[in-house]
């Protein structure tokens, strides 16, 4: 059972994949954000080509916990994906993700130009690791 895992951007989406057995997440790739109104459709394809049975977006929480613009677009992009697909959709907490991403590719010696193309695609991956340990240590 594979799991695609979204890390939605105003610029650019991060996906990431998991194997089979949900037990190792991959990046993908990231798409274009715009325009929005295709979003959910693309990435409702992305996921029939994965053969995912499910998804995961990334709902980023402040960290005064509240939920600013950006979790409601985190929001609205489930529901659409939700019809889009006809999968399950979840949305996790994914605070912290997009720094953590960050910080491993300046560890990893990337440069800033290439930093901006990877790090939501890292994000994705990093959102969707700690999903299916989390998932894992339930069991």
């Amino acid at each position: 059972m594979r799991i695609l895992a979204v890390d939605p951007g105003s610029k650019r989406v991060g996906l990431a994949v998991s194997d089979p057995t949900g037990t190792i997440a991959t990046g993908l790739s990231t798409v274009p954000a715009e325009p929005a109104s295709t979003l959910a459709a693309r990435l409702a394809e992305v996921a029939k080509q994965q053969d995912a049975s499910r998804i995961i977006v990334g709902l980023p929480i402040q960290m005064d916990g509240k939920r600013g613009p950006a979790a409601v677009a985190a929001t609205e992009l489930s529901r659409g994906l939700k019809l889009a697909s006809g999968l399950p959709v979840e949305l996790v907490d994914e605070r912290l993700t997009t720094v953590a991403a960050e910080r491993s590719l300046i560890a990893a010696g990337v440069r800033r130009e290439k930093r901006k193309l990877s790090v939501d695609r890292v994000a994705a991956t990093l959102l969707l690791q700690a999903h299916l340990d989390r998932g894992k240590r339930d069991r």
